[in-house]
């Protein structure tokens, strides 16, 4: 990667300038402000708090709890599954966004009631503790526990105990890049494929785009999450790679990914940077770059043109590895 003395970031002219049209017209409308502590629980309650709408009655959808880690609560699983398919299927667990600090697992409805019914496959999305309220190893703690009990119980649940994948979005896919290096670290559970969406990764902030005022999840936003899940701990040696993936000094051994970001979104360093590692590392890798997309674009605005290219690519990702 060049270096920050070398290169000049990439001022908010610069970034509006390069925005994809669709999505600049679109946040001009709907901006998404910074987050942080004065405004976390309004964004908690109007945000995430509506069902998802144009649901199918094709994928079935229902939700479960199983005991949580030693002494913490039970912990909430979102099973996805194409009704009146008895067969067991390939499993995705998936890890749901929200910069540590915000989301659910309800929010992914809309998403796996196209991809189960697009695939082979069903999906089960985690309900972690979240920060500031639960700071680290809560989440982390929380998903790995879920794992555990998906790979125990994966013929009662439909799920293929040989073929379970791990993804998700943003937080949730730096908390599935976490997942899989604990599992890897710990000697299971067998993780067959992680599918990352602009991960989370680097709580130091250190890189050019990690300062770049993008529309969404700005800097400011970038350092609440990361603060509020790690507490003092946050850009300090003290973090462990479970914490914040980007500290492994060790990426080889892990499960064939695929990691999508957009070119302007504050995360494609550290992203580009992982994807390089894990390759150097002898991992399979596929790394896509969209250009003019900021973070979420597919959530955003799926009709657009950049997300449509987005979506043929993770659909062709997930035929090969979920069929």
């Amino acid at each position: 990667m060049t270096s920050a003395q070398s290169t000049p970031s990439l001022s908010p002219a610069q970034v509006e300038a390069l925005l994809d049209k669709d999505v600049a017209e679109l946040l001009a409308k709907f901006p998404f402000p910074p987050i942080d502590a004065s405004n976390l629980q309004f964004t908690r309650d109007t945000r995430y708090a509506q069902p998802a709408v144009g649901l199918s009655d094709a994928v079935t959808r229902r939700t479960i709890e199983i005991p949580g880690p030693n002494g913490a609560p039970n912990v909430a699983l979102r099973i996805h599954r194409r009704a009146n398919v008895e067969t067991t299927l390939p499993c995705l667990v998936w890890i749901h966004g929200g910069g540590l600090v915000m989301g659910n697992a309800e929010q992914d409805d809309l998403r796996f009631d196209r991809w189960c019914q697009s695939h082979a496959m069903m999906a089960i999305s985690i309900e972690y503790r979240m920060a500031p309220e639960h700071q680290y190893p809560a989440a982390i703690d929380d998903c790995y526990a879920a794992l555990s009990w998906i790979t125990a119980n994966a013929t009662a649940v439909g799920a293929m105990p040989d073929r379970i994948g791990i993804g998700g979005a943003s937080a949730g896919a730096g908390l599935a890049a976490a997942l899989a290096l604990m599992a890897r670290d710990r000697g299971g559970p067998a993780i067959t494929s992680q599918l990352l969406f602009y991960p989370m990764l680097d709580d130091r902030m250190t890189t050019l785009s990690s300062q770049w005022e993008v529309p969404i999840w700005p800097p400011s936003s970038n350092e609440f999450g990361w603060a509020a899940y790690l507490g003092d701990a946050r850009g300090t040696s003290d973090v462990s790679p479970y914490g914040a993936p980007a500290r492994a000094t060790d990426v080889s051994g892990l499960p064939p990914t695929i990691i999508v970001v957009g070119a302007l979104d504050g995360f494609l360093d550290e992203d580009l940077t992982y994807a390089q590692r894990m390759l150097q590392a002898g991992v399979p890798v596929e790394l896509h770059v969209y250009p003019g997309a900021p973070h979420g674009f597919d959530g955003l605005l799926p009709a657009s043109n950049v997300a449509k290219r987005c979506m043929t690519d993770i659909h062709r990702w997930i035929t090969a590895h979920y069929a």
